[in-house]
């Protein structure tokens, strides 16, 4: 049977989080290159959890030293690492360079440089996580069977959601805001965090957004 949740973090939290930062980008990681996905990784998790590094680093590597067996496949005790467009014989490897990764971004202080905004799918997740609850949540594709508008899913989510978490909704979109970015990057940025409708007329993404930051409660 599965793992108890607690269980899996134990073994595989953050292994989880290094191989979610791969989605749609390329393991191309080599010793003496870093890919995007890890670099992303890296610099949103020093800012952030820098103790999770090397928690990061062990699971990789105790997951490389030691694969999931038959027994285990069988109890579905295991990790089922995503498919990231490496053979599975090259998997182990690739696990053992990125904890090798890590453990020198840890030892030698090599933290990747900040940027202005997130550069792969799971940062701009990973930066605004409660932006991406909110446009992914309220605002796929399914929204105007849902919603007779946009007002009306920004009110259903005030309603439903707890005022410290509508308080964190618009402190990141606040701080998005604040980025300066160009309307293309907005759009860009709305988009990567799960908005599946287009802002309503005549408003741009950004000025849609500078809109339901009014529409919530302070």
């Amino acid at each position: 049977m599965p793992m108890k949740p607690l269980e899996f973090d134990r073994r595989y939290g953050e292994l989880d989080q290094v191989m979610n930062a791969y989605a749609g980008l390329a393991a191309d990681d080599t010793t003496d290159r870093i890919s995007r996905a890890l670099t992303a990784y890296l610099r949103h998790t020093w800012h952030t959890r820098p103790w999770a590094l090397a928690i990061a680093e062990q699971q990789l590597r105790t997951y490389a030293e030691n694969p999931p067996g038959r027994l285990r496949h069988r109890l579905g005790e295991f990790y089922p690492v995503p498919d990231i467009g490496l053979p599975a014989s090259d998997i182990q490897q690739w696990l053992t360079l990125l904890a090798e990764h890590i453990r020198q971004s840890v030892e030698e202080g090599r933290v990747p440089l900040p940027v202005t905004q997130p550069e792969t799918p799971w940062e701009w997740r990973a930066r605004f996580p409660e932006l991406h609850q909110f446009l992914g949540g309220w605002f796929s594709q399914d929204m105007p069977d849902e919603f007779e508008d946009h007002d009306a899913a920004v009110r259903d989510y005030a309603d439903s959601a707890h005022p410290t978490v509508v308080a964190r909704l618009v402190g990141e979109v606040r701080e998005l805001l604040a980025l300066g970015l160009e309307e293309v990057d907005y759009a860009v940025a709305v988009a990567e965090l799960g908005m599946e409708v287009d802002a309503p007329a005549p408003y741009t993404p950004s000025g849609w957004l500078a809109g339901v930051v009014g529409q919530l409660p302070a």
